[in-house]
């Protein structure tokens, strides 16, 4: 079974200040944190071991997926028993972590590299943990990454998230060329090459990636043998040019959408959206808004 790499030791500058002394992987979305509905959607996927990428002060993630004996008595003790059940459930049943550590910020690929020392050289799905999948439309949460892991199982070809994005976020994203073709949700294409962030006029299509990735295991000697580039850092994209040049590589193209929560305008376009769909806090959240349009 593939096991999932969670990166989540950068600094989260895109959030500052709300980042300075709590992960960005921590801020709340409704009741939950946002690393809590990444390791959710790799639960209902199938994945039942996430390795984390972390570093010193990120020790509030692991603490979250851990059993708190003190909290959980006291609990137990006021009868507060939906209260208990929301905190023994934020670690799905059977869902197994482990945490690695990355020393120095040295890009995405360089996190990636960090967790071989726990999968050894294994097929390894990679989610980026301010990126959601969104929950709210038929199971597509689960659907999307269950496509991309199944198609893998079936070809063996590695697959990457891809999205389409308006003409003014092109430069802002890693971009596929597809060689002219245009693939249907829910389904695969070979990729000819990523572009990262072209300029409009020289982007090859209009579809992104956007933070889920099923590699085979020859990404670790990619990524073992890519540079470091600009800023000093290991980049995941290079390592999968690499990939490229040996074997098949495929966009999967998502359906429904993803969420950016890394930077504040995505997160309150989120929070908006999450507020507005869900079963429990949706009445009030729709109240709020119309009281405040009114």
């Amino acid at each position: 079974m593939i096991k999932a790499v969670i990166p989540v030791a950068g600094f989260g500058t895109r959030m500052l200040p709300a980042s300075k002394s709590i992960p960005k992987e921590m801020i709340t979305l409704l009741d939950k944190p946002l690393i809590q509905y990444v390791v959710e959607e790799a639960y209902a996927a199938g994945i039942r071991d996430v390795v984390f990428v972390t570093h010193s002060a990120k020790c509030s993630v692991e603490n979250h997926f851990d059993t708190n004996f003190e909290l959980e008595w006291q609990l137990e003790q006021k009868g507060k028993t939906q209260l208990l059940e929301a905190v023994r459930n934020t670690a799905p049943p059977s869902m197994r972590f482990s945490t690695v550590r990355q020393s120095k910020g040295l890009g995405l690929g360089h996190a990636v590299l960090c967790a071989k020392e726990v999968l050894g050289s294994d097929d390894v799905a990679i989610l980026l943990p301010d990126v959601l999948i969104d929950m709210y439309e038929c199971d597509l949460q689960k659907d999307n990454l269950a496509s991309m892991l199944e198609r893998f199982r079936l070809t063996g070809k590695s697959q990457i998230m891809v999205e389409k994005v308006g003409d003014s976020d092109i430069e802002k994203y890693g971009i596929a060329d597809l060689g002219g073709k245009s693939p249907i949700g829910g389904n695969s294409v070979p990729v000819k090459a990523f572009v990262e962030k072209p300029p409009l006029e020289h982007a090859p299509s209009n579809l992104a990636v956007v933070g889920r990735y099923v590699l085979s295991k020859n990404i670790w000697r990619c990524l073992e043998s890519t540079s470091a580039g600009s800023g000093g850092e290991i980049q995941l994209t290079d390592a999968i040019d690499s990939l490229l040049d040996s074997e098949t590589v495929e966009a999967f193209y998502m359906t429904g959408k993803s969420h950016d929560c890394g930077n504040i305008n995505g997160f309150i376009q989120t929070f908006l959206e999450y507020s507005l769909q869900n079963p429990k806090y949706g009445p009030l959240a729709k109240e709020a808004y119309k009281s405040l349009s009114n």
